[in-house]
């Protein structure tokens, strides 16, 4: 049952997990969070891999959480929810996640498209954190995210007000790197993970762990990550391929490694 869930496939060396859920809507029930984090896991491990996209529906990235469920919880069951473990897991991925977004990105599906490293959403989509309507607040990062990437005021804004954001509202303060057409938007984000994944495995890796070293660290331990993985880098043959290519002006064979 979870494997059909996700609709994974490589191709060029992008990973793609489609959101599957039975309802269309791709409502974060659990089984839906393990297939898509184990189809991840496996991908993250598959050396042929150089970028991820996860994507779901034209009509829903993902709507959420399932209420109903949720209704039913008392606090211990919350305390034990296995929401919790997923969000971990796809911050240990190591490779780049572009979210390929498309219609409603709610709730959870927002906080899903947050946790990815590029957005790509379609002109349609809407992305919008409205737990403060049902008497809870965001619980898989939406309000750190938020409040990282666009600053206390605006989180404030979208957390206690639940509103939402057009793709093009959400390019504009940041959360979206690019805004596709309604009949394109797939095509972009594996576009954008092709670009990726023609980069040296390698080096995407150890400057994804530097720009995120930038959100959790001071800025003199940031540089100093940054310096340590660009040594890294240059002990690594994929740094001689790439210098060489470069001179003879030819494209780069990269091996990741």
């Amino acid at each position: 049952m979870a494997a059909s869930l996700v609709l994974a496939e490589v191709r060029d060396g992008v990973a793609l997990a489609r959101m599957n859920g039975a309802d269309g809507r791709n409502v974060l029930v659990p089984e839906l969070r393990d297939a898509l984090a184990g189809a991840l896991e496996a991908a993250d491990a598959d050396p042929e891999v150089r970028c991820h996209v996860v994507a779901g529906g034209d009509d829903a990235f993902a709507a959420g959480a399932d209420i109903a469920a949720m209704r039913e919880q008392d606090f211990q069951a919350a305390l034990r929810a296995p929401a919790a473990r997923f969000w971990p897991r796809l911050r240990a991925l190591r490779k780049p996640i572009v979210a390929a977004v498309s219609g409603y990105a709610l709730g959870g599906g927002c906080e899903l498209a947050l946790a990815c490293d590029l957005v790509v959403a379609s002109e349609t989509a809407v992305f919008s954190q409205p737990e403060v309507g049902l008497g809870i607040l965001p619980g898989g990062g939406g309000t750190q995210r938020l409040a990282r990437q666009l600053g206390r005021q605006r989180a404030m804004e979208l957390v206690l007000t639940g509103r939402g954001l057009t793709a093009h509202e959400a390019q504009q303060l940041g959360l979206v790197n690019r805004v596709a057409p309604a009949d394109g938007w797939l095509e972009a984000a594996t576009e954008l993970a092709g670009t990726i994944a023609r980069r040296s495995g390698l080096a995407v890796e150890l400057a994804k762990r530097a720009v995120l070293a930038a959100e959790e660290t001071s800025l003199t331990a940031g540089l100093a990550q940054e310096r340590d993985l660009f040594v890294l880098a240059m002990a690594g043959e994929d740094r001689v391929e790439g210098m060489t290519a470069f001179l003879e002006k030819r494209r780069a064979v990269f091996r990741g490694r």
